[in-house]
């Protein structure tokens, strides 16, 4: 029977899973149809504009005018070190926005991410190749790491730095990568709610939850400002209902004429009034064998075909389970 609504449907859960240091998995469910996805793009586009980072903005080194000039004793020519200046993801550990920090490097070595560290400023990608210097090598330089959301060109950073300095195109967005799935999923007797489900990736300089985080406050605040002529109420949060599990209900509010069974065994079962999974997961296994004209051929089918399932024909459905669907099936039949 159609019911009717006065409100859309409110999303109870929301999952998260670590895949890894930089990625995580994050859900939320249910929605109503069309929701999760007016919810998961611009959360999205979120993600990927307004994460704030850290980026060198410019480098200043001794004896070097330009970017495509070359310093004595190191391979690389100038605009390669800059190049892989650039793909160094640092991370201020202070509260400051920008700090400025000089380096000295003398004799044959490679100079990677890790040399760059120091107690103000952590390199994430230890690992990344800066510079080969050979013996008689000499390289002493300065960068500016600022923090900032987004991109910001060096033309535009050229007019903020001292002249010695060259401006650097400024990366500052942390998150690599982010997608999204609608999957749908079964609410009580409903197929047609969805689940979002976003996939985070980050470079390091911050945790995928985190940059999730970030995104949902900055839609907030975004959409506050509506509370100045509206005097919006506080947003409600629904709490997750402990009595009904939507996962458990799925596969047991299934029709036995779904589950490809032979002709005798579902005749047996829809003779006895048996029409759902889960009237026989509520039934003992002394009960089913009671079942009129139900063979040993017949039990040995659905016996197999429930442990498939999960749910073996044993009557071991915890209590909370067990409440949950009996009312669910009275609803369905009545």
């Amino acid at each position: 029977m159609k019911k009717f609504v006065t409100a859309p449907f409110l999303p109870t859960d929301v999952n998260i899973e670590q895949v890894s240091a930089n990625v995580a998995r994050i859900s939320a469910f249910p929605f109503e149809s069309g929701y999760a996805i007016t919810l998961a793009h611009p959360l999205r586009r979120l993600l990927m504009s307004s994460s704030v980072g850290y980026a060198v903005i410019a480098v200043n080194i001794e004896g070097v005018a330009h970017e495509f000039d070359t310093t004595r004793g190191m391979l690389e020519d100038i605009s390669l070190f800059i190049l892989n200046l650039k793909n160094m993801k640092f991370k201020i550990t202070s509260d400051a926005e920008q700090i400025e920090v000089k380096y000295t490097f003398n004799q044959k070595q490679t100079i990677i991410g890790s040399d760059l560290s120091t107690d103000e400023l952590e390199v994430v990608n230890e690992d990344a190749h800066l510079a080969s210097l050979n013996d008689d090598a000499s390289l002493t330089f300065s960068i500016i790491v600022q923090k900032g959301i987004g991109y910001v060109a060096s033309e535009e950073i050229r007019e903020i730095v001292s002249k010695e300095y060259i401006p650097i195109d400024a990366f500052f967005t942390p998150v690599k990568k982010v997608t999204y799935e609608i999957e749908k999923i079964l609410v009580e007797d409903n197929p047609n709610f969805e689940k979002a489900v976003f996939t985070v990736e980050t470079d390091g300089q911050i945790s995928p939850v985190d940059a999730f985080k970030e995104a949902v406050t900055v839609m907030y605040d975004q959409m506050a400002v509506f509370n100045k002529v509206f005097n919006l109420a506080d947003v409600q949060i629904v709490e997750t209902s402990t009595t009904e599990s939507t996962v458990d209900l799925k596969p047991l509010i299934v029709k036995i004429d779904e589950l490809n069974l032979s002709a005798r065994s579902f005749n047996s079962l829809d003779r006895s009034g048996i029409k759902y999974v889960g009237d026989l997961a509520l039934m003992s296994e002394i009960e089913v064998k009671n079942i009129k004209n139900l063979g040993k051929k017949s039990l040995e089918e659905i016996s197999d075909k429930f442990a498939s399932l999960g749910y073996p024909i044993d009557g071991s459905l915890d209590e909370e389970t067990s409440s949950a669907l009996r009312k669910k099936l009275e609803q369905l039949k009545a």
